[in-house]
């Protein structure tokens, strides 16, 4: 599904054939590494081999070196992703610039991102914000996933059409577009911000990808 870690380092975002998704909180090791598993599990899920598609996740603060939270593991297994491997990383200009789609926890995540500069405005959104921005774009505008640009043309038309909404489909308060820190909570809050996270994953991946979930089951 993903691809090695060092492929298409040093390509700026929109160039290439790997199309990087940067999902960013505050110290990546909580939400932001949840839906970078998240995400990669239902990629190989739906697409079932190698795609272009390549996500990744940094924090603003992020604790670099550090492990996962335990209880983000737990959240991970309910869902059947796999937290193997993964260790915490500092947001840096590099990551920013590389990624074609920059996905964030909450709006200050998405301000930050932005203020770091490398046209990233155009490519950065919450991740419930791309969701509602997802949900109004007509799926038979966008490249067909099975075409000769395959899902990585798909998804940065996608991100182009979301950018194009954004001024226009505004959320309907200021909690909209939060994803909240479960940061030394309990299990069961964690567990709510894992399906929070699932539930607006699921129409970026069948838009992403152009095959939807399957009924009755998690993702993928």
């Amino acid at each position: 599904m993903t691809a090695p870690e060092g492929r298409g380092i040093g390509n700026a975002a929109g160039t290439g054939d790997t199309f990087r998704i940067l999902h960013v909180s505050t110290g990546n090791v909580c939400r932001s590494p949840i839906t970078e598993r998240l995400t990669r599990h239902a990629l190989a899920g739906r697409l079932g081999g190698p795609s272009g598609m390549l996500v990744e996740s940094a924090g603003t603060w992020g604790h670099e070196g550090a492990p996962m939270e335990a209880h983000a593991e737990t959240v991970l297994a309910d869902f059947g992703a796999d937290a193997a491997g993964f260790t915490g990383r500092e947001l840096l200009d590099e990551h920013v610039i590389r990624a074609d789609l920059v996905l964030t926890a909450t709006r200050d995540h998405r301000a930050q991102v932005i203020s770091m500069g490398h046209s990233a405005g155009l490519r950065t959104f919450t991740l419930k914000e791309f969701t509602r921005l997802v949900r109004a774009i007509d799926p038979a505008t966008l490249p067909d996933p099975d075409g000769a640009d395959g899902v990585v043309e798909r998804a940065r038309a996608l991100v182009r059409a979301a950018a194009a909404l954004r001024g226009w489909l505004l959320a309907p308060n200021v909690e909209a577009d939060e994803v909240y820190d479960p940061y030394g909570a309990p299990l069961t809050f964690f567990r709510s911000v894992g399906d929070e996270i699932h539930q607006a994953l699921d129409p970026v991946l069948t838009a992403l990808t152009g095959i939807p979930s399957r009924p009755g089951r998690p993702l993928p």
